[in-house]
């Protein structure tokens, strides 16, 4: 991965640059920040540069033996450690298992999530973790003499998936790590990591992407018009993977607005007529997230998300300001008749439910019980 191939995030490629220019290198970085703005891009880039035989001051040379190397992420000195799924059958998984796929969906597009990591592998309704045997691999592969390059570079992604052992065994190697090796941990939520890690780290925060640097990128790689690019950028709040994940309308956002449209009528109807069709309608919907394909944790958490954004854009909507609106076209449809039931009176209250929905789900409430009790609530608020 070269510098130049990375979206925009100029400042942070000057300061890894310089790092590396200046020859003081941190042991342990981190870089956060929220999905799809180009951090495990920028880490592959930086770690690539670091080994280049050939670098320049601005980038590697993508030439040389260990740039070929690192650009098929297969270099000897490069170690790639991300969220797995257990397997029934082994005691013992630890994420060389899974490093064939986790190296073609990165090749594919670095600009990745963590529900396409977990599809890629076919466990969709699980949430991945990175296991304490994990952490006697890294200990192990550290301690070893580098194959080819100066550096060993260790690239952790989503170090907020360790397990309290596992984060507890890295501690001593991330504060003492044998000489020339580089720890590069790539977070989206670093508050769900223990203090002890976050201290042993030089945090690097990463920005969102210009609505500029989208539409550019759009035009540039997927070959779209400009007006549609600008729409895209819009609704993507920063987010590259985002922007793209617009492309398809069968694709997980396509999906979110089905779902939140479904209900929406579904309570209107309950709320208004008492239709207790509707009422049963209800109660399969919430038992279809729950138990089906579309209800693994994290796709819940994703419409839960997308909700709040629905509801958000729903009420600023009602203020007839479209600059201050960012929606899809079939979004802006939907919302032309549905806005007016999103006001003042339940507006917060609504955020409210489906945030504590998306808390519930990620402490693993049973979810049969988290989306009933949400849509007798939404049916309860819509009536305000």
């Amino acid at each position: 991965m070269l510098f130049s191939q990375i979206i925009g995030q100029n400042k942070i490629k000057e300061r890894l640059l310089q790092s590396v220019n200046e020859q003081r290198i941190p042991h342990a970085q981190m870089l956060c920040g929220p999905e799809g703005i180009g951090k495990f891009a920028l880490a592959l880039a930086y770690a690539q540069y670091i080994c280049c035989e050939n670098k320049t001051e601005t980038d590697a040379c993508g030439v040389c033996p260990s740039c070929i190397k690192y650009q098929k992420l297969i270099h000897p000195d490069l170690h790639l450690v991300f969220p797995i799924i257990k397997q029934e059958k082994k005691k013992l998984v630890v994420c060389d298992d899974y490093v064939t796929q986790f190296r073609e969906m990165v090749l594919d597009n670095p600009y990745f999530s963590e529900n396409k990591w977990y599809a890629k592998i076919g466990s969709e309704n699980k949430q991945g973790m990175i296991y304490t045997a994990e952490s006697e691999e890294i200990i192990r592969k550290l301690n070893l003499k580098t194959y080819e390059a100066e550096y060993k570079i260790m690239i952790i992604w989503l170090p907020e998936r360790m397990n309290l052992e596992t984060a507890n065994k890295l501690l001593k190697i991330l504060e003492e790590p044998p000489e020339k090796t580089v720890f590069l941990l790539v977070s989206n939520s670093p508050d769900k990591i223990i203090p002890t890690i976050l201290s042993r780290t030089q945090q690097i925060q990463v920005p969102r992407l210009s609505k500029e640097e989208i539409i550019e990128a759009l035009i540039k790689n997927e070959h779209i018009a400009e007006g549609e690019a600008f729409n895209m950028a819009q609704i993507s709040e920063g987010s590259y993977l985002k922007a793209l994940s617009y492309l398809n309308e069968d694709d997980i956002n396509k999906q979110n607005f089905e779902h939140f449209v479904k209900i929406m009528r579904l309570a209107w109807k309950l709320g208004n007529k008492k239709d207790y069709g509707a009422l049963k309608s209800l109660k399969n919907w919430a038992e279809e997230m729950a138990t089906t394909s579309n209800g693994g944790r994290e796709r819940q958490k994703n419409f839960l998300t997308y909700a709040q954004r629905m509801i958000r854009e729903n009420f600023i909507f009602n203020l007839n300001e479209p600059a201050l609106n960012y929606m899809t076209s079939f979004e802006k449809d939907f919302s032309l008749g549905f806005s007016p039931f999103i006001n003042e009176q339940n507006v917060e209250e609504l955020m409210n439910e489906f945030a504590l929905a998306e808390n519930h789900i990620e402490r693993n409430v049973n979810p049969k019980m988290v989306f009933f009790d949400l849509l007798m609530n939404v049916v309860r608020l819509l009536k305000k």
